[in-house]
């Protein structure tokens, strides 16, 4: 699918899904091919935390390159697209588990073998969790599992049975733990056998209040700096060598002093330290 029909299919399935960075040309694709696809993998990310796990998955890290998957389902049920294309996912798995993927099989065959690219085959999600039988399942993320599989499924004509865990294809994998794949796929075939839920109205967009000219001050670590240095980047206005991060530095005022002059301040109303009015107008998430 398109990035626009991916979008299309995942929100007219009731869902809320955020588009993050450039997941649209964000893939591994120069590595491999990406189709034909096949079927949709479900994962655990064994982390917690929304951010963190979204940017994990967008990022990757020294050993496997993201992205991760194509798509984050948090706790609340929101999903995040972080990559559109192949994904560093599902790694090498059992090629008699593909072809009953392929051929809509009643049952999976033991996955007794890792000869078969599923970064080539599979849609992945990953699903925060820490993975260690503990951590909750809430039902709105079960319930955003469903309709994300269901999507696909629905656009490519699909039944359940092309949904499976990683622990389905992979050996000595044991994602998603915390549910079982036969219940999931059941809550899916049930979905299937109705129409979308129709495209949810997008939550308003919420922001950083501005946390006064004092918070910015040398050696001031926060989420909240690395959120505003993002987007003076996307303003066009970063003055970062590296970064943006969490610690308040002159790099972080020389961008902000950028985005002053942007503004049509000068001389001392563009210092780089924010004051209310500028900052509202830049519009730092919530972190």
């Amino acid at each position: 699918m398109s990035a626009d029909k991916l979008l299309r299919a995942l929100r007219n399935e009731g869902l809320r899904v955020v588009e993050h960075r450039s997941w649209r040309t964000h893939n591994r694709n120069h590595k491999g091919p990406w189709g034909p696809v096949n079927g949709v993998m479900i994962h655990h990310t064994v982390t917690s935390g929304t951010s963190s796990s979204v940017e994990l998955c967008y990022n990757g890290h020294s050993s496997l390159p993201g992205p991760l998957c194509h798509g984050v389902i948090a706790k609340d049920g929101t999903v995040y697209l972080v990559g559109n294309g192949r994904a560093n996912h599902a790694g090498l798995g059992d090629d008699d588990v593909l072809r009953a993927v392929i051929n809509e099989s009643a049952t999976l065959p033991a996955d007794n073998e890792a000869n078969t690219d599923g970064n080539r085959h599979f849609y992945g999600f990953e699903c925060v969790n820490l993975g260690d039988g503990k951590d909750p399942w809430p039902a709105a993320q079960l319930e955003a599992i469903e309709k994300a599989a269901a999507a696909i499924c629905r656009a490519h004509g699909w039944s359940q049975r092309s949904v499976i865990g990683h622990k389905e294809w992979q050996p000595g994998k044991v994602d998603p733990r915390g549910f079982t794949m036969d219940a999931m796929r059941s809550r899916i075939k049930e979905r299937l056998g109705g129409k979308p839920s129709g495209p949810t109205t997008p939550p308003a967009p919420t922001y950083e209040p501005f946390p006064g000219a004092a918070f910015f001050q040398v050696g001031r670590r926060s989420a909240v700096i690395t959120a505003m240095g993002r987007r003076l980047v996307a303003e066009g206005c970063g003055r970062y060598e590296q970064g943006p991060g969490p610690e308040w530095t002159e790099a972080d005022r020389k961008s902000y002093a950028a985005w002053q002059r942007k503004l049509g301040y000068s001389g001392s109303d563009a210092d780089g330290i924010p004051g209310r009015t500028s900052w509202d107008k830049l519009k730092v998430p919530n972190v």
